[in-house]
């Protein structure tokens, strides 16, 4: 009996085996940290107990940390890169080498044990590297126990203290985080600037800081009777100088806070049942924009639902903090001494987060156009609603984003790790602009509605989930039908370029006229053409691509299918059963969907009779 059953665990652990290396799985993480913030000199202390479950088929030898405070300090590569590079952040610049002891920011382990046993590490800038006493088999947990240290630095970018609008702490990426191991293995890349992957956990936080303080933060307040602030109808009245905040927030990928002790708190609850908090300095001049941002907050979030999926906790929270605008999950922080209409832009932009980039969560390091792009695609459209300017496009600031990149000369593929941009500017247009367009250009290959339900399939099968762009064009394949795989190679992967233009365009007799189109560089395209006639009619003639093996929905009511042109031939001969003289225009992509960076050859229109000719 002891053989059998010994057998079958073994063909049940292959089959476990198996199933790991051809099938999805994520890494696991339950933190408990207790941390107590001192106020007078922002230091802080802290302790984390972080259970780690190892989902992988593989056997983890060591692990990786992250100690993003570190990068807050002279020498460091994000003050070094600041320095040498060409056009660098504003918000940054020659700052951190500035910045004395008292003003730098540091992250310190003083110890670190797993499941008891004292462990060796080395803090190497940015990143903790930990070799394991024993390794974590294939689904097995470890016990990591840690005792840590902190500065908050002076230097506000996303995190820091005493911001340009008076915040006193913006704490964003503030403790030591578990680096992300998946299919690619282990994600430790050093802080330099960019965005950031997480492991997918629960957290509960408790936080120690002087009574006065107002906290903002991810995850659920457990204890509002004892804290008062806005969080309980009763203001509570504490013995001593402190309050301890805790905190509980599950199935998120981080955890971020921001206090001020001069936060007005507002709550607001959404159509949805979504708790909104609105946490903003006593400042008489931006007070009305933070009001009126509350009712506008509520439909960017019903929008969102409606348009991508549902928001899935329970509350929501909009923070004055940080140097811009900065999305963590259940919260943002936003400079909130704006004009209105850029008030509402900003939480457009970054409650979309909450869906593209803290629902389907990117490894932004690698792929930021997803996240940044998306984002921008949504949240335009979002605002585009909620701010009733009813554009009919309203994605032309991205498409003019990317012309300028792309006509630049500094374009640089959109897979090029996040940090390693040539520019600033050349990684904002194709992370925002560029990723934004990806998705709206998408929309006119496919066609709009199933573009709009690409992006709700791919929130049903990929919430909670680390997505790759692989993963989203699947989706967009299986809604369509579709063929794409060129499309996100091309678009993503190279930095090749569209450019359809109209050649020529001659009758061939009394009843028909051939328009020749040509193609100018290598991206491949399907081409929509809008043909006009004299007699005031209107065709819609589509040419599909070759090796999309599919033909896109009808989107006009005249609409024609033509012969598909495949990418290797520079040239395309349409004919049209009318005579030249019954044409009055014929254009590539009125739409200008199509991010055609030469659009000067795309519109042919019959020349006007001369004075002459028309008294004859």
């Amino acid at each position: 009996m002891k053989k059998l059953l010994l057998s079958l665990a073994l063909v049940a652990t292959s089959l476990a085996s198996a199933q790991n290396n051809t099938s999805y799985w994520q890494q696991h993480v339950d933190y408990k940290m207790e941390v107590d913030m001192n106020v007078d000199n922002f230091q802080y202390t802290g302790s984390q107990e972080l259970v780690y479950t190892n989902n992988s088929p593989d056997t983890l030898d060591r692990v990786f940390y992250h100690l993003y405070f570190n990068a807050f300090q002279p020498g460091s590569e994000m003050d070094v890169r600041s320095l040498t590079i060409k056009d660098p952040d504003r918000r940054v610049g020659d700052h951190i080498s500035k910045l004395t002891e008292e003003e730098q920011g540091y992250l310190r382990v003083s110890s670190l044990d797993q499941n008891g046993n004292e462990l060796s590490y080395e803090e190497v800038g940015t990143v903790l590297e930990v070799e394991l006493e024993e390794p974590i088999l294939p689904g097995e947990k470890a016990t990591f126990n840690m005792e840590f240290e902190g500065q908050v630095p002076e230097q506000i970018r996303r995190s820091g203290r005493n911001s340009s609008e008076g915040v006193a702490l913006s704490m964003s990426q503030w403790f030591p985080k578990m680096a992300e191991y998946d299919f690619e293995g282990w994600h430790a890349a050093p802080y330099i600037g960019r965005e950031f992957h997480g492991v997918w956990g629960d957290f509960d936080v408790k936080l120690t800081i002087d009574k006065d303080y107002t906290v903002a933060a991810s995850g659920y307040l457990q204890n509002p009777e004892e804290i008062g602030h806005g969080y309980s109808v009763e203001e509570v009245q504490a013995e001593g100088d402190t309050h301890t905040w805790h905190f509980v927030a599950p199935k998120v990928h981080d955890f971020t806070w921001a206090a001020d002790p001069e936060y007005i708190h507002d709550k607001r609850t959404a159509e949805d049942g979504t708790v909104l908090h609105f946490f903003y300095k006593d400042n008489d001049e931006i007070k009305e924009n933070w009001k009126n941002l509350q009712e506008k907050t509520e439909e960017l979030l019903l929008f969102f639902n409606e348009n991508i999926g549902p928001y899935p906790w329970d509350q929501y929270t909009v923070a004055q903090g940080g140097d811009g605008g900065m999305e963590y999950a259940m919260l943002t922080l936003i400079t909130g001494e704006r004009n209105f209409g850029s008030l509402v832009g900003v939480t457009a932009h970054e409650l979309a987060h909450a869906w593209f980039q803290h629902l389907m969560a990117t490894n932004e390091s690698k792929h930021e156009w997803m996240d940044e792009g998306f984002t921008s695609y949504i949240s335009s459209a979002a605002m585009n609603q909620v701010m009733e300017t009813y554009a009919e496009n309203p994605h032309t600031g991205s498409y003019r984003g990317y012309m300028q990149l792309a006509n630049s000369g500094v374009e640089q593929p959109q897979t090029t790790q996040a940090d390693r941009y040539n520019l600033n500017a050349a990684y904002g247009a194709a992370a925002y602009s560029k990723g934004a367009v990806f998705l709206a250009q998408l929309g006119y290959i496919i066609g709009k509605d199933n573009l709009d339900k690409t992006l709700k399939r791919y929130y049903d099968e990929w919430k909670f989930k680390h997505p790759t762009p692989n993963n989203f064009i699947r989706v967009a394949e299986k809604v369509s039908g579709a063929e794409l795989d060129w499309y996100l190679n091309d678009w993503t992967r190279t930095t090749a370029k569209i450019d359809y233009g109209i050649k020529e365009v001659t009758e061939v007799d009394e009843n028909s006229t051939k328009v020749t189109l040509e193609s100018h560089n290598l991206m491949p395209m399907p081409i929509d053409i809008t043909v006009r006639y004299s007699n005031g009619e209107e065709e819609m003639i589509y040419i599909p691509l070759q090796m999309m093996r599919w033909e896109k929905p009808a989107e006009h009511e005249n609409w024609t299918v033509a012969k598909d042109w495949a990418w290797a031939y520079p040239t395309y001969e349409l004919n049209i059963d009318k005579p030249l003289s019954e044409i009055e225009s014929i254009e590539i992509d009125e739409s200008q969907l199509m991010a055609d960076v030469k659009r000067d050859n795309n519109l042919y229109t019959a020349e006007e009779p001369s004075e002459e000719e028309g008294q004859e």
